[in-house]
């Protein structure tokens, strides 16, 4: 019996190493017979190692070479201060920081001698939108707030997590382009329906922008603005873009778009080819919601901006757009072409201050809030937002990573490991909503509490007082220039 079992090992393990032996040629074969691949066509089988390699190269570059602050778009530490600000263990540091504060750009804010005590603390105002100017006015109470990220580009877990946390510390949600979901409503948080080119959500059956599904959606009171959307940081010139593997049942009939295609949004609004246009769909969106209506934009030039303002001039005050999210070139997005996200407009860096001068210069700077956006997901990029005249912060990736994301790169493959912007249940699972959603709210306290210890380590009572002069920014030859220095306050228009 034992020889009986010997042999039928021996005659398994033939069989074994011939289909090895097989399988072997024949991928042998097809390597070198194939015409794509040079390497493979010379350096058959080994030659798999190197796309093996490579695939595997920026995690080994994330986790092993690179060091705290060296990666992009985000580096280990300042993903590690929003995951500690998360998970509510503060910002606490030791021994010193691995900030250098003297590399080109680095922010460097000019602490008072006597800093405002504990006992003078003073909660920032909330930021009135809209007010005198259309019937329901919105109260933004948050600092810092989350960004457009469309139901579709993220989960239904994610937007579920940010709907709960929103609510439960206080800020509003940008809606994205993808239209209104139960989700968005569920936590009973304040929200910004966002209406992209497509006008998902708005639409009517030709595609049009729908007065009937406007009224609908003003009626919702957690609904408190409209954006409409011209560009994002992330592709401006681009419009959106989901791909087929990401639009679901629910997310096609959300959008009212074909099942299992791919979701791509004009590149602007067909509609709105001048100013003028622009801005009578915004006085046309406000009077039939009655709620405040705002633009958002990258910002590539002047020439948006000097439009604006002459048409708003030409027309008056009440045909200007009650807010502009203005949006950084490195801003990001589930998915956008490279050529497009690497080299098109202006930082926020730049982008910011030049806005709100551009609207100071004009008399139009009480009229129309600012709306910042771009990388600005930390206490100090939060704060020098506001010193150079911003009255909100949005984030969008921020909030990505108190939802839990690695910044793996997957966005637009539909595998995200963190459930985040995947539409695959079992990878869905991992995200615990009600945790998340402690998370979200955690983030948005801490940040609130952090920009306000910024403020008064300044010496202004809170946040909104926060001046250019509070900030300076590290030039090439290492030393630093005061804001208010690179970017003087311009004159107001003189009184007619």
């Amino acid at each position: 019996m034992s020889e009986i079992v010997g042999v039928f090992h021996v005659s398994l393990g033939v069989m074994v190493v011939l289909v090895l032996a097989v399988l072997l040629l024949f991928w042998y074969l097809r390597d070198v017979t194939q015409k794509r691949h040079t390497v493979l066509r010379n350096f058959p089988i080994v030659g798999h190692l190197r796309f093996f390699f490579e695939s595997l190269g920026e995690y080994f570059r994330q986790y092993f070479f690179l060091g705290d602050r060296e990666e992009m778009p985000f580096n280990r530490a300042t993903r590690a201060w929003v995951y500690r600000l998360a998970k509510n263990e503060g910002g606490m540091i030791g021994f010193g920081s691995t900030y250098d504060i003297n590399q080109s750009g680095a922010l460097v804010f000019v602490n008072a001698a006597f800093p405002v005590l504990d006992s003078d603390h003073r909660p920032s105002p909330p930021v009135m939108i809209g007010e005198g100017w259309c019937d329901k006015p919105f109260a933004a109470r948050s600092l810092i707030n989350i960004s457009g990220m469309s139901f579709g580009a993220i989960s239904r877990p994610a937007v579920r997590a940010l709907s709960q946390g929103a609510a439960l510390a206080g800020c509003y949600m940008d809606t994205g382009e993808g239209g209104l979901s139960p989700y968005h409503l569920e936590g009973r948080c304040d929200v910004i329906f966002q209406i992209g080119t497509a006008k998902y959500g708005v639409r009517d059956e030709a595609g049009r922008l729908s007065d009937l599904r406007l009224r609908e959606l003003a009626g919702h009171e957690h609904v408190r603005a409209f954006e409409i959307k011209l560009s994002q940081g992330a592709k401006p010139g681009k419009g959106g873009v989901l791909p087929a593997a990401k639009v679901t049942a629910e997310i096609a009939a959300i959008r009212g778009i074909p099942l299992g295609k791919d979701s791509l949004s004009p590149n602007r609004h067909p509609e709105t080819g001048t100013m003028e246009e622009l801005l009578d769909m915004v006085v046309h969106v406000r009077e039939v919601t009655g709620k405040p209506v705002g633009i958002k934009t990258a910002i590539g030039g002047w020439q948006f901006m000097h439009e604006l303002a002459e048409a708003v001039r030409r027309r008056g005050l009440w045909s200007a757009p009650d807010f502009l999210t203005i949006d950084g070139g490195e801003g990001g997005s589930g998915a956008a072409p490279q050529a497009l996200a690497d080299h098109m407009a202006l930082s926020i860096n730049e982008a910011l201050p030049r806005v709100v001068d551009a609207l100071i210069e004009n008399g139009l700077r009480e009229r129309i809030k600012v709306i910042a956006s771009g990388k600005l997901l930390t206490p100090a990029k939060v704060a020098w937002a506001l010193a150079c005249g911003a009255d909100l912060v949005n984030s969008a990736r921020g909030y990505m990573f108190a939802l839990g994301c690695i910044q793996a790169l997957r966005c637009h493959q539909n595998t995200c490991p963190t459930g985040i912007t995947t539409h695959n249940q079992k990878l869905q699972r991992g995200l615990v909503v009600e945790d998340k959603a402690e998370r979200v709210a955690h983030y948005t306290r801490n940040m609130n509490q952090e920009v306000e210890m910024i403020a008064h380590a300044c010496g202004v009572l809170h946040a909104r007082e926060l001046r250019r002069e509070h900030v300076r920014i590290v030039q090439p030859n290492g030393q630093s220039q005061a804001l208010n220095m690179l970017y003087p306050y311009p004159s107001p228009p003189a009184a007619d």
